[in-house]
């Protein structure tokens, strides 16, 4: 099989790194910016009551199963995917980072999301939304989209009741509405103008967004394709252990301050699922036993949309 390779430096790395207490308070800097978990004590996500292991294997593994099913509806182009994965994608996101969007800045914590490429945040005046919104009209660089713009058609399902570009995606019994707007997204010292995000302005039904999503796909909505003159396509991250949230990770972004010592595999890419990074998975070893698994069930296939994909969303393999 041909296999090609990419510009995009994909690095996947668990780490225990920065210490035992995070902390919160502490300012990205340069073009690398804190991960931290769901549960960190820095996340205003975390539950009132600490979970056991066993509890927090659970919730991983359940949260898991739903985002596999909404990653398979993406093989069939789908409008609707099932509900659970709705609450995976908008109230569950495993790992976060800070940003600030706006003029003045105005800092939001967005789930960083390797299968997703728009970027979108709940605004003020939401319905349904959660109390942590962005402001538009307190920005001096907001502006929304209008029908007319090329963006408007990278959306899913695009309306133009009025002069803005509207959108909705569905999760089942759950909507999310907004308009696709513009405004200067900063991550960690480096500012974008002009980025292109969904406002949300309604939710409707058991999901609600407690936070925003910042897409890593290989979409045209997505950072690294907004970003390409500045990041040049190339980011790493480094992923907290689950089994300590109060460890932070890295988001590093741009080829600058890249680990030089690494080994790589090339990036696929599969028509049926042209946002996702595939890679050529030939076989699963545990110590120097390799599991019993058929070549077929995790073979690249780009006919049906097969094969194993890196995402930062799923804890277990």
């Amino acid at each position: 099989m041909k296999t090609h390779f990419f510009p995009l430096v994909f690095l996947l790395i668990f780490s225990l790194a920065q210490g035992l207490n995070p902390k919160c308070d502490i300012q990205d800097h340069g073009s690398n910016l804190q991960v931290f978990h769901v549960y960190s004590p820095c996340s205003p996500f975390k539950p009132s009551k600490p979970l056991s292991w066993e509890e927090d294997v659970l919730q991983t593994l359940a949260k898991d199963q739903a985002r596999v099913q909404f990653l398979s509806s993406l093989v069939a182009k789908k409008s609707v995917v099932p509900i659970a994965s709705g609450r995976q994608i908008v109230q569950s996101p495993t790992y976060i980072v800070k940003a600030n969007i706006g003029t003045p800045p105005q800092p939001m914590l967005m789930a960083m999301d390797t299968s997703s490429d728009a970027a979108w945040v709940p605004c003020t005046g939401c319905i349904g939304c959660s109390s942590t919104a962005f402001d538009f009209a307190k920005s001096t660089t907001f502006k929304t989209l209008g029908c007319q713009a090329a963006q408007c058609k990278q959306v899913p399902n695009p309306t133009c009741g009025g002069s803005a570009c509207e959108f909705n995606m569905t999760y089942g019994g759950s909507t999310i509405a907004g308009n696709l707007s513009q405004d200067t997204i900063t991550l960690a010292t480096d500012p974008i103008p002009n980025y292109t995000f969904g406002c949300l302005q309604k939710t409707a039904g058991s999901s609600v967004p407690p936070q925003g999503v910042l897409g890593l796909g290989r979409g045209p909505l997505s950072l690294l394709s907004q970003s390409q003159n500045l990041y040049q396509s190339t980011f790493s991250y480094c992923l907290p252990s689950i089994r300590s949230p109060n460890f932070s990770g890295s988001l590093r972004l741009g080829p600058s301050g890249q680990p030089v010592r690494i080994k790589y595999t090339p990036l696929l890419k599969n028509p049926r699922r042209p946002s996702l990074y595939y890679v050529n998975l030939i076989g699963i070893r545990v110590g120097r036993r390799i599991v019993d698994i058929p070549p077929s069930a995790i073979a690249f296939n780009p006919s049906t949309g097969a094969g194993t994909i890196i995402d930062s969303g799923n804890v277990s393999s």
